[in-house]
This record gives C-alpha cells, structure tokens and sequence, in this order.
C-alpha cells in the first residue's frame, strides 16, 4: 500500500480495467488526487489467460497496468521493463511473470501487488476487486450466452447482461473501504460489460457505491470497438450500467459529442462551478506529468462511435442528475479520451464533489 493520501488531497477511487483504466488514473494524478484503482477480475485473454489457465493465479494483465500508471517516473526504465513482451516465452508480460511468481513466493496475490508497488514506488493504491478466481458470462440481446470474459465480443450483437460464476465471489474488503472514504469515484473509461461492469457485481461493491458520499462519475466509451456493446448509443450504455446494480448510484456522466460545446447539458448551478476559470485554474496547480506512460496506442482509424442526441440526454438525466457533453476524443487516437480533456472534466466536478474533502 502506499502511504495514503495527505491532509486535504481528494481521495479518487477508479473502477475498472482493460487499457481505459491507466488513462483514468493518469488525469486523476494530474489534478494530484489520491488514487485507489479498484481492478476488475475477469480477463482471460493473452498472456493473463495462458497464466490463468497455467497456474490459477487471478488475473495479472490490468493490475500489472495500473502500477505502470502510478509507478514514480524515476523508476521509468523499471516500469517499462513490466511491459515489456516475450516473443520466444508465449508473449508474455514481464510485469504479468513477476506478479505470478510474487503470489507463488508469497502465497497472496494482494501481497504480490504490494511489492510490485513498493518496487515501482507506486504512489497510489492498486486493489484487485476480488481474490476468487471467477469467469464472466453473458447473453447477447439475441439470447446467445457466452461464458468467459474473452468470448463476449464475439456475438452477432450487443450483450443485454452479464454475470459471474461463481455469482457471489467474496469481496476485497479494502475496495469497500476505499469507496466510503473517498471524494470522488470514477467509473471508466473502458468495455463496459468486460471492464467496468464485473466490478460492480462483487458483492458489497454496488453497496459501497450506493452508500459513499463521493459523487460517482461514470465516463462513456467513445466508440464500439468489440462486439459486446456494438451499435449501443450512450443512453443505452447508461441504462445496462444502472441496470446491473447502480440504479441511483451515478452522480455524473460524462460523454463524446464531437464540437459539442464544453458544458451544453448540465445545471445552471454546475455550469456555474465548473467554469472555465475554476477549470483552469485547477488545473494550473496540477501536477501534468504522466507517470509510467509508455507510449500513445497505436492509430485505429476504423472505429464506430457511440451516438448520442439530445433526446438521450434527456432521459439520461431522469436517473443521473448531471450529465456532461463534451469533445473528449484525443485528435490522434480517436478512440481514446484526451487526457488533458478528461483531467479538465473531473476538476470541475471535484470543484463540487459534497463529500467533505480530506
């Protein structure tokens, strides 16, 4: 674990996984918040799932992720090196080998983690959502059920509901512990069904999220890139979120509107909070390095983005009171979130966070 955060910085939990997840963690480190990346459990492609299928471990690649995001930039070289892919060993991830060996040493993959962290000079905290070991299923709108995590893009539409087996893993208690004390909870970016979803459905987790006085920001996806959510609009990812468990438990959402002007949707009382100079001004104190980053992802140009009108919003609205309509999209990679334009969202909405700052 790290040391924690210091008196009066905001205490930011991030729910997730997959390649959405670091760039969540890295605008939060920006604003020079306390992270907490609450990971999701269930990847069992590439290098993570040979290791799984291997040696039982949980899941290693998003954890392995999270600690790039948040490794101290003098430690550059040793961040790198956890990313760094074996051609002639299966294509396997150092940091993933490391982690797997840690749990075998330690006989605790939590443990495994920590000195992960502690090597990497971490400064923030990395929680997998559960130790069980648990597979994602799921059923297509078309009623076509898939089991493990890998397999759900691979259906003939988008999925309508997933779940795990088994249904009731038990939960990392430290993640219902980082949810309560927090200021701000931030859900995505990332797959929904394969990312952000498996989190909420650990027990206790959901609860935590109903209950913590932090204002709770869902970030939608861009774009469709896999099967599991092909052809949803914002709306209808907004609607299978609160669907899964979080009826009343989102706060904010953010969504891309190519040229939509900065704050086109919310309150007048949010517009007003979140005004460009507040904006500015928090991030003028911010810290803009980005630690652990190793590189942009490469070009897609062949993406399809997630829709959305002004009907939507509307209804969006109807069950999470502030929804924020921007241009997120990074200008080279059009399917990831600008950092800067993400980290320019979330100061605003921190500027109103109602839990009382630490």
């Amino acid at each position: 674990m790290s040391a924690g955060a210091t008196p009066g910085q905001v205490r930011a939990v991030s729910i997730g996984g997959g390649t959405g997840q670091p760039n969540a963690i890295r605008a939060l480190m920006r604003l020079r918040c306390h992270v907490t990346a609450v990971v999701s459990m269930v990847d069992d492609g590439g290098s993570t799932g040979l290791l799984r299928e291997a040696t039982g471990i949980v899941p290693p690649g998003d954890v392995r992720k999270c600690l790039v995001a948040m490794a101290d930039p003098a430690r550059e070289e040793l961040a790198r090196a956890f990313q760094h892919r074996f051609s002639f060993a299966g294509g396997h991830a150092l940091g993933n080998l490391v982690l797997d060996a840690l749990t075998e040493e330690t006989g605790s993959f939590a443990r495994a983690v920590q000195v992960c962290s502690e090597a990497l000079g971490c400064v923030g905290d990395v929680m997998p959502s559960t130790l069980d070991n648990v597979v994602l299923c799921g059923v297509t709108r078309d009623g076509m059920e898939f089991r493990g995590e890998s397999s759900l893009g691979s259906g003939p539409c988008a999925l309508s509901r997933v779940w795990l087996s088994p249904r009731e893993p038990r939960v990392y208690e430290p993640v219902v512990d980082a949810i309560m004390r927090a200021d701000v909870v931030v859900l995505g970016p990332g797959s929904l069904f394969t990312s952000i979803i498996p989190n909420v459905l650990v027990p206790g987790v959901a609860d935590a999220l109903r209950r913590t006085a932090a204002t709770r920001v869902y970030v939608c996806s861009l774009a469709d890139m896999q099967g599991e959510t092909w052809g949803l609009s914002a709306r209808e990812h907004a609607e299978a979120l609160l669907s899964h468990g979080l009826e009343g438990a989102v706060d904010v959402m953010l969504i891309h509107r190519p040229s939509a002007r900065d704050m086109s949707v919310p309150t007048r009382v949010f517009e007003a909070l979140t005004h460009e100079q507040v904006v500015e001004d928090a991030l003028r104190r911010a810290a803009t390095l980005e630690p652990g980053s190793t590189g942009a992802p490469a070009p897609d140009w062949h993406f399809r983005p997630v829709g959305v009108t002004d009907a939507d919003v509307r209804e969006i609205e109807r069950h999470i009171p502030t929804v924020i309509v921007r241009d997120f999209a990074d200008p080279r990679y059009p399917t990831w979130h600008d950092l800067g334009k993400l980290a320019s969202a979330l100061a605003g909405v921190i500027s109103t966070c109602r839990s009382p700052l630490r």
